[in-house]
């Protein structure tokens, strides 16, 4: 689909990993993330307001690759970050994301939905349905989550009334979150949003993978 592949270190600034991408430092998704800070010794020259820490999703990938590349462009990111979480069927303290942003003229939620249903349809299989719930995210507006419906459920052949715990016996498994790219992300690294548009997206690659393979919870990815 003509995407390039990009990647920073694991280890980030606040500025990138929160600032930049409208997050201020009272915004409560940085209490969410739970994020894992870098020892104190080695922030001790570093400003109070720009400590490191370990990337806690992959979307500063996304505001340093605006900042060194000339526009329009696609990419991909699909690389480890972290958060400290409790560990359960969908959730460990380290996984994958996948992240995806178009930055074009004239791009609209249309162009987003058909991309990600085209992209789930190649990932898993052709009778996947997806699934848009209106959300809040500090770097996109408007923003949604989305799920696939489940397919370890349908592997094992259950009925509607007996589903399994990835998807919490629901039927749908929450796989990405996505939305246009809030203007004030585009002023933070000096692109025109009155001429600019873009989408972005991410997904977490495990769980794409426990959906694809029949795997039951992401920890069996670790262990």
């Amino acid at each position: 689909m003509g995407y390039k592949i990009e990647d920073w270190p694991q280890i980030e600034t606040e500025e990138y990993n929160f600032d930049k991408l409208n997050i201020p430092r009272d915004h409560p998704a940085r209490d969410v993330w739970d994020t894992f800070w870098i020892d104190k010794k080695i922030n001790k020259n570093r400003p109070e307001w720009d400590f490191y820490l370990l990337r806690t999703h992959t979307s500063p990938v996304q505001i340093r690759t605006m900042l060194k590349w000339e526009l329009p462009l696609k990419i991909i990111v699909p690389w480890r970050v972290f958060r400290y979480e409790q560990e359960d069927a969908r959730h460990t303290c380290n996984f994958y994301q996948l992240e995806w942003l178009v930055i074009w003229e004239w791009v609209s939620f249309w162009d987003l939905k058909w991309t990600l249903d085209t992209v789930m349809k190649k990932l898993l299989w052709e009778g996947t349905e997806t699934r848009f719930r209106p959300s809040i995210f500090p770097f996109t507006e408007p923003s949604a989550e989305v799920d696939v419906s489940c397919q370890i459920c349908k592997w094992k052949g259950e009925s509607k009334w007996k589903k399994c715990s990835m998807c919490s016996w629901s039927g749908w498994v929450e796989l990405l979150g996505s939305g246009m790219v809030s203007p004030k992300v585009l002023n933070h690294c000096w692109i025109d949003p009155k001429k600019y548009s873009w989408f972005a997206f991410g997904m977490w690659i495990d769980r794409i993978a426990a959906q694809r393979f029949s795997i039951s919870s992401s920890r069996m990815m670790y262990q």
